[in-house]
C-alpha cells in the first residue's frame, strides 16, 4: 500500500503555530492537504503529528478533510512516521513536510511510478537545483524500520542524513523531473513571516487550484515577487547546517 505522510507539529520557534496560520480564512496545513489530494497514485494520506496537546487542532483538521492522523513522539520524527506506516499498513510512502504548501503532486506521482518500476528504497532530489519545497523524499517502510533500529539519537530532525549515509540502501534521485521545476532561486517553504507573505501573494493572485507550474509562470512574468522571501533562504540554509552538525556530533 502506498501513502503520503504529512509531517507537521505546532512547536515551531521561528514562526509559532505556522501550520494553523490562516490564508484567506483557511489554515496553511489545510491548503497543503487540498494540494496533496491531487495526487493520483496514493492509497492513504496520513498526517503525522505529536501527542502534544498543542497539536489537537491539527488532528481536527485531518478529520475534517477525511484523511488519517497519527500522533506519536514529540522529539523523534522518524519513530512517529514509522509507527504511522505500520498502523496503516503502508509499504512505501512519500513524505511531505507541513511547511511545503506548494509541494507538487506531479512529483509525488513520479516517485510512486519510480518505486513501482525500479523498487527503489529511498528517493530524493537535489535541493540545490529544484524549487525549495517542491518535494521532500520517498522511502520504503522496511528501510525506515532498519534506520530506526540503528539510529543513536531520538533527535531525528536531520533525518535525511540517516537515509543518505547508508550504503546498503538503493538510494536514487527522482527521475524525469520536468525542467520547469529546476528553479532553485524559488523558495516555497514556510519558516518565516516573509514566507507566509510569499504564499499569501499567490493564494490572492492566482486562480483556485493553481499548480506549481502556474507559480513558476507567474514568477517569470513578475520576477520581483521573489524579493518577498529570497533573503531568508540564507537563514534557512544556516539552520539546516546547524541540524546537520548537531546530528553528526550525536551519531559519529
Amino acid at each position: 500500500m502506498k501513502g503520503i505522510f504529512i509531517t507537521v507539529r505546532s512547536g515551531s520557534t521561528r514562526l509559532p503555530n505556522k501550520a494553523l496560520k490562516k490564508i484567506n480564512g483557511v489554515s496553511t496545513i489545510e491548503h497543503l492537504i487540498h494540494r496533496i489530494k491531487k495526487s493520483k497514485k496514493f492509497d492513504k494520506i496520513v498526517i503525522c503529528t505529536t501527542q502534544n496537546t498543542t497539536d489537537d487542532e491539527i488532528c481536527k483538521i485531518a478529520e475534517k478533510n477525511t484523511i488519517f492522523c497519527y500522533r506519536g513522539s514529540i522529539e523523534d520524527k522518524l519513530d512517529r512516521i514509522l509507527k504511522a506506516a505500520k498502523k496503516h499498513n503502508i509499504d512505501f510512502f512519500v513524505n511531505v513536510d507541513g511547511d511545503d504548501l506548494f509541494c507538487e503532486p506531479e512529483l509525488i506521482d513520479l516517485a510512486f511510478d519510480q518505486y513501482e518500476k525500479d523498487n527503489s528504497d529511498f528517493i530524493k532530489i537535489d535541493d540545490r537545483k529544484i524549487i525549495c519545497g517542491a518535494f521532500t523524499f520517498a522511502i520504503k517502510t522496511k528501510i525506515l524500520e532498519e534506520i530506526c533500529r540503528k539510529k543513536q539519537s531520538k533527535n531525528t530532525e536531520a533525518a535525511w542524513l540517516l537515509f543518505e549515509n547508508e550504503p546498503s540502501f538503493r538510494t536514487c534521485m527522482l527521475k524525469n523531473i520536468p525542467r520547469v521545476f529546476f528553479r532553485p532561486e524559488i523558495r516555497a517553504t514556510l519558516d518565516y513571516e516573509e514566507d507566509l507573505q510569499f504564499f499569501k501573494y499567490f493564494f490572492n493572485n492566482l486562480q483556485k487550484g493553481f499548480s506549481l507550474r502556474d507559480v513558476v509562470d507567474h514568477i517569470d512574468e513578475n520576477p520581483d515577487i521573489l524579493k518577498i522571501n529570497a533573503h531568508k533562504h540564507l537563514d534557512y540554509l544556516q539552520n539546516q547546517k546547524r541540524l546537520t552538525e548537531e546530528y553528526r556530533k550525536k551519531n559519529v
